[in-house]
């Protein structure tokens, strides 16, 4: 924990379109994980389009090390079933944070910087990260890989901590 950045808290708010994984439907949940931590979000029964609106908090201290989310159908009685997965890319985010800006002289919703869908990265459309309420996020659609279908939409903050190295 000498190393700490600090914390990057992930609201996972919903999935679109996600596939079919028991008889009719899936009961989604997902797993974002970084280096040794993991963490998870509740299950939505029967849903293809949940709605978790939960958050996650990550602790960074190797801000190049890659955050992976993955969803999963959760199963009574098997194996649950993989419904693909995506890489969440913060170092736009990152750089952003580094601009230390003025929270007095920069306009709520100021667009700080655009990401483009690519090979490189797994957004469904343009992400931006913003100027919102006093504080840096950034809005992200993720498509899901090896999965038929399927989207994750997700929101990065950034919590500084008191002694905590700077990014």
């Amino acid at each position: 924990m000498d190393n700490l950045l600090g914390l990057l808290r992930i609201r996972i708010k919903k999935g679109i379109n996600l596939v079919i994984r028991d008889f009719r439907s899936s009961d989604p949940y997902c797993i974002v994980k970084l280096g040794e931590q993991k963490l998870k979000t509740r299950i939505i029964y029967k849903d293809l389009n949940p709605v978790w609106d939960e958050d996650l908090t990550l602790s960074i201290e190797n801000p190049d090390l890659p955050i992976e989310l993955m969803v999963f159908d959760h199963d009574t009685f098997s194996r649950d079933d993989e419904m693909g997965d995506a890489d969440i890319d913060i170092q736009p985010f990152l750089e952003a944070q580094k601009m230390h800006l003025d929270p007095h002289t920069v306009p709520n919703g100021t667009i700080l910087k655009r990401v483009e869908p690519s090979e490189t990265n797994c957004l469904s459309e343009e992400s931006c990260v913003t100027w919102k309420d006093g504080m840096i996020s950034q809005n992200m659609l993720l498509r899901l890989r090896n999965a038929e279908s399927g989207e994750i939409e997700l929101e990065l903050h950034w919590i500084d901590l008191p002694g905590a190295h700077h990014i």
